[in-house]
């Protein structure tokens, strides 16, 4: 028998290893997106999913009313799952002159807050009280919503007192204008208050960044219209009772 040749030896092992290596790159198409998944955080899936689909345990983004300032609107929207808030961005802000560095440097600042503390009970940042009471006033209007749509079918509804209810009591007339507050009341309690309407315009604006956001807290404190006024804003603190009342009796409270 005829031996092979060393270099036809070397040939054909070196076609041997450039197949294999063929078959291995024919293979990795397969594993790319499980790696790609990997890489990129968060699953497409979750973020595609409607804020009204998850009753509490999926994903939504909602965004809140718009809140004015005396330097411009404020509006905030947030992405919440599993009953927590993963992500707040302010869609609008005050901008121009001065406000584009001080929004520049309070509104990141506001979101990390958000996130970390999981409501609108967040500090304000030093030099942007305004910027920042309109913050938490849109940020609570989109939480307010999350708690609706996370809620049972009927919630409007009067019932029984053990599901959520968004009430949404009636617009009292001040001397220095309207106050209106909305309230979310879960199993008998007030869980959430936020106001939709107060004073604005003039000193009415500083008036109002302090005491609605205090009056806010003291109602899910309280669980009724039986708070003390804010020292400065007696006006504002009597609108706000009125008006709280009002929406707690339509839940029967």
């Amino acid at each position: 028998m005829r031996k092979s040749h060393p270099v036809r030896r070397a040939v054909l092992a070196g076609a041997a290893t450039v197949s294999g290596i063929v078959l291995l790159l024919s293979l990795k198409p397969a594993s790319d997106p499980g790696a790609g998944s990997a890489a990129g955080g968060a699953a497409p899936p979750v973020a595609a999913q409607s804020p009204q689909g998850g009753r509490g345990a999926g994903a939504g983004t909602l965004t809140g009313d718009a809140a004015q300032t005396q330097y411009g609107p404020v509006q905030v929207r947030v992405t919440v799952s599993e009953g927590r808030i993963t992500k707040a961005e302010a869609v609008r802000a005050p901008k121009g002159g001065q406000s584009d560095r001080i929004t520049a440097d309070a509104v990141p600042r506001l979101n990390r807050a958000a996130v970390t503390a999981g409501t609108a009970d967040i500090d304000a940042v030093s030099g942007a009280t305004y910027t920042s009471a309109g913050y938490k006033q849109s940020l609570q209007s989109a939480l307010d919503k999350a708690a609706a749509a996370a809620g049972p079918a009927g919630q409007e509804s009067s019932g029984t007192g053990q599901g959520t209810q968004v009430l949404t009591g009636d617009a009292a007339q001040t001397q220095y204008g309207a106050v209106q507050v909305r309230v979310t009341v879960s199993g008998g309690r007030i869980t959430d208050a936020e106001t939709l309407q107060a004073p604005s315009g003039g000193r009415s604006d500083q008036v109002t960044a302090d005491a609605v956001p205090r009056l806010n807290r003291a109602a899910v404190t309280a669980g009724t219209a039986d708070i003390d006024a804010v020292s400065g804003a007696t006006y504002t603190s009597a609108g706000y009772k009125q008006s709280l009342q009002s929406a707690l009796d339509r839940a029967g409270g």
